[in-house]
């Protein structure tokens, strides 16, 4: 049964942090490490003991981890950045809370001592003979240890301990992958052998000067040689536990949200049931009024968990090949039991998040290619914009002429100006997209027009059907990608104060753009009325937009199953990256990394001088066995990653690409893996460093084709809009949904009710089947319960599937259990 972890943080603010600064002030930004591995990076804000963050992120980790840490650092223009301090969260801990946790959090003191990670290899074996007894331990390698010197590597050896014994392994320099391959033996008299104690492994850094670096540790009770007398494999090195609690909080304090969510995901066989019954619910739809899976899954979803059910749905029917219809079914009933057109889709219901999740998987490319060129051109001139006059700030404003001071009216005016020309450069982007927009948002919106009109077909409503369009298309979809950029990828930070501002003014007269100036004069913010004009005039080319977006043909739309949510030739990812010089004579680091643009696909990754370059060269994503990290002592280099591909001889090739902060080097890293996950010639392990001088940088070995030190993590990626579709994922992501709601359906549709309601339930039921007052002998089972029994029967057989493989698994877990290797 494999096993399913994604974890969700949210960096949201800090406080009372203390000042590092000769200004008396700090610059803090946030690391996040998951088991040591840095996984993101926030923007610093300067100047700012209580800053404000607000980033978030997702990312899927199937083969699960042990803690999850946040440092704040304070930025320094020269020199190393000063450590503020960190908090460090165990998976047990977050795991507790079932709802994730959301508190201020006192930042501790980083101590080197707990800052351990890796693995070691080794064996331990109980010999006892007639002669003598002794206690083994092979020490073989270890792996991605701590870097400890100034090089960015260690220098480890070993040190077994039990009772009063110890011996140690050599010393192995510059290294974080040590190959040992050393036998230490340790003689024990016989009445050490009843002794209840523990065999110890430490590991060391050693210098020259000063004392050694402790590098972690791992403990096997003694009593386990007994039981097993010889044990081998990859354990954890863990640290001495000297757990600083930082009272009163005297470094600050972070707020945070941290939530996971883990699952053993079944065979395939085990969820086709619950899909075939989702399936049905569109394919089959009952009438309107009956009740279906999908609409007992909404009763059963929470406010809270509405977001993802809907996502999870989209995915599902996306891999099936019938969203369109998917939409339909749920839009169509909304519609139907919509009698005020005026509260169409306001509601947060499953047919209104689905909507909304829908567009952000099939069509956030499409509003890159709209959106991100006005969005980086406001960014770029970081205008001071206010028509508010009781936030108009004379000191933030520049000097617009040498006769004196700026007015109030002068900046009102030109505030207006310049958003008169942004939302002129909007409008005209998105008007003139519709041909570029995905065809499965062109049919939905087509279907959604048509069931609109039915139902809403007197002439006083005739906006009602592009109002029900615009209201998914702008006020769910730009104006929140406009407002908040970086929530859509837009950009990799979010805005300052003033680019925000600007937004916010952005959004709300495209919001307006969006009703279709219905709502113009009626509201609180009289200040937007210069806006009003420009409103108005782009209502008819809003409508005629529409009108031109659902003039497509069904068949547009592909309704066989598959696998991503975008086409193979669509372009998911591009930018400038350096990419590594690979041949000719060694050349010093920062001359060998060459900028190079690239692009990638869901079957290329392709590169070449510059955008506009008629030449590319490209590696096929089948071709891609590894998707990894490169340590910074490879090539003096940080945000350094690589692409190990496989060609048709089985001879492996790495290319080495360098990104321009760990963002980027993380998106870069995730986005391929993606592209490559279902390749079925993925590497194990890989070398985190670089083959130069004859050998390894990371291990020291000398053979290029020795297998690699350290673990591949093809599958740990991040998690947004691009997500590979999984079924078995999505299918248990609603089981668990219907599970927690299984007494409420059981209740409302299967319990009989008893006594004198018994009695009015039948003869409500019989005057309904025989109006003439005739009796029936047979009660009539109402299709719902039928649907619903159905359902509970397949949420009951996953259960029981879940049950018997944990038991299965908990027979098979006996004894001291090594990680993988």
């Amino acid at each position: 049964m494999a096993k399913n972890t994604s974890l969700y943080f949210r960096i949201v603010e800090g406080r009372n942090l203390p000042a590092k600064d000769v200004s008396g002030t700090s610059d803090p930004y946030c690391i996040v490490k998951v088991d040591n591995e840095v996984v993101a990076r926030t923007a610093t804000v300067w100047k700012n003991l209580n800053p404000f963050w607000g980033e978030e992120y997702t990312l899927h980790l199937p083969m699960g981890f042990h803690s999850l840490s946040f440092y704040v650092m304070d930025e320094d223009t020269i020199g190393h950045d000063d450590v503020i301090g960190k908090i460090s969260l165990s998976k047990e801990a977050i795991g507790s809370q079932a709802k994730g946790l959301d508190n201020w959090m006192n930042l501790t003191r980083v101590d080197p001592d707990e800052e351990v990670q890796g693995e070691i290899h080794l064996s331990l074996e109980l010999l006892k003979d007639a002669e003598r007894i002794s206690l083994r331990c092979q020490v073989i390698e270890a792996r991605d240890l701590a870097p400890r010197d100034i090089s960015g590597t260690s220098d480890p050896f070993a040190r077994v301990i039990f009772n009063n014994h110890s011996a140690e392994t050599s010393i192995i320099k510059k290294t974080r992958f040590p190959h040992w391959g050393e036998t230490l033996e340790l003689e024990l008299d016989p009445e050490e052998l009843s002794e209840e104690g523990t065999v110890t492994l430490e590991v060391w850094d050693w210098d020259m000067v000063g004392k050694n670096d402790f590098l972690g540790k791992m403990e096997i009770p003694f009593a386990c040689l007994h039981k097993t007398p010889l044990l081998e494999g990859w354990f954890r090195l863990l640290p001495l536990g000297n757990h600083e609690v930082d009272a009163g909080g005297k470094l600050g304090a972070l707020r945070l949200k941290v939530r996971l969510v883990e699952d053993r995901i079944l065979p395939s066989m085990y969820y086709q049931p619950l899909i075939d019954l989702l399936v049905e619910s569109v394919i089959s739809p009952a009438e309107v009024e009956d009740s279906s899976p999908l609409t007992m899954l909404e009763e059963v979803t929470t406010v809270e968990s509405r977001q993802d059910v809907s996502m999870t749905l989209v995915k599902i029917y996306l891999g099936q090949g019938l969203v369109v219809p998917f939409l339909d079914y749920l839009n169509t009933r909304e519609v139907n039991h919509t009698t005020d057109p005026n509260t169409l889709f306001r509601s947060n219901s499953l047919a209104s998040k689905a909507m909304e999740q829908f567009m952000k998987a099939v069509g956030m490319l499409y509003l890159h290619e709209v959106l991100k060129p006005i969005i980086n051109r406001i960014f770029d001139e970081k205008k001071y914009i206010e028509l508010d006059p009781c936030k108009i700030d004379l000191n933030r404003t520049r000097r617009i002429s040498f006769k004196g001071a700026v007015s109030e009216a002068e900046v009102r005016d030109s505030s207006v100006e310049m958003l008169q020309d942004y939302l002129s450069s909007i409008i005209e982007s998105i008007v003139g997209s519709f041909d570029q927009c995905p065809p499965a948002m062109r049919v939905a919106f087509k279907q959604l027009h048509k069931r609109v009109e039915e139902q809403f077909a007197e002439p006083e409503n005739e906006d009602v059907k592009y109002l029900a369009i615009s209201g998914f298309f702008f006020l769910r979809f730009f104006a929140p990608a406009i407002l908040t950029p970086k929530l859509f990828h837009l950009r990799d930070q979010h805005a300052d104060t003033r680019t925000s501002r600007t937004l916010l003014l952005l959004a709300k007269a495209l919001q307006s753009v969006g009703n279709l100036g219905l709502q113009l004069g009626h509201g609180k913010e009289q200040w937007m009325a210069p806006l009003h004009p420009i409103i108005l005039c782009s209502v008819a080319s809003v409508k005629d937009f529409l009108d031109k977006l659902i003039d497509v043909d069904h068949d547009s739309v592909s309704e066989v199953p598959q696998r991503a949510v975008f086409l193979p030739s669509v372009t998911v990812k591009e930018g400038y990256l350096q990419k590594h010089k690979a041949e000719g004579p060694q050349l010093l680091s920062r001359f060998a990394f060459k900028k190079r643009y690239f692009w990638l696909t869901s079957e290329t990754l392709s590169y070449a001088k510059t955008p506009d370059w008629q030449v590319r060269s490209s590696i096929p994503i089948q071709c891609v066995c590894a998707v990894e990290r490169v340590d910074e002592n490879a090539f003096q280099q940080q945000n350094v990653m690589q692409v190990i591909t496989q060609d048709n001889d089985g001879q492996l090739h790495t290319m080495y690409i360098q990104c321009k902060n760990v963002n980027e080097l993380n998106q870069w890293l995730s986005a391929i893996r993606k592209a490559s996950i279902y390749n079925e010639r993925m590497l194990p392990s890989f070398h985190p460093g670089a083959h130069r001088s004859g050998k390894w940088t990371c291990c020291l070995q000398a053979d290029r084709a020795v297998s690699g030190c350290s673990r591949t993590h093809s599958a740990v990626t991040l998690g947004d809009w691009s997500d590979p579709l999984d079924p078995d994922v999505e299918t248990q992501t609603i089981y668990k949904q219907l599970l927690h709601g299984r007494d409420k359906l059981r209740k409302k549709y299967l319990e009989v009710p008893d006594g004198e309601a018994a009695i009015e339930e039948e003869k409500r039921i019989n005057s309904a089947i025989h109006p003439d007052g005739a009796e029936c002998s047979v009660q009539p089972v109402k299709p719902s319960r039928g649907v619903a029994a159905r359902l509970l029967g397949v949420i009951m057989d996953l259960e029981q599937a879940h049950a018997s493989f944990q038991c299965r698994e908990k027979e098979e877990a006996t004894g001291l259990i090594p990680l993988n290797p």
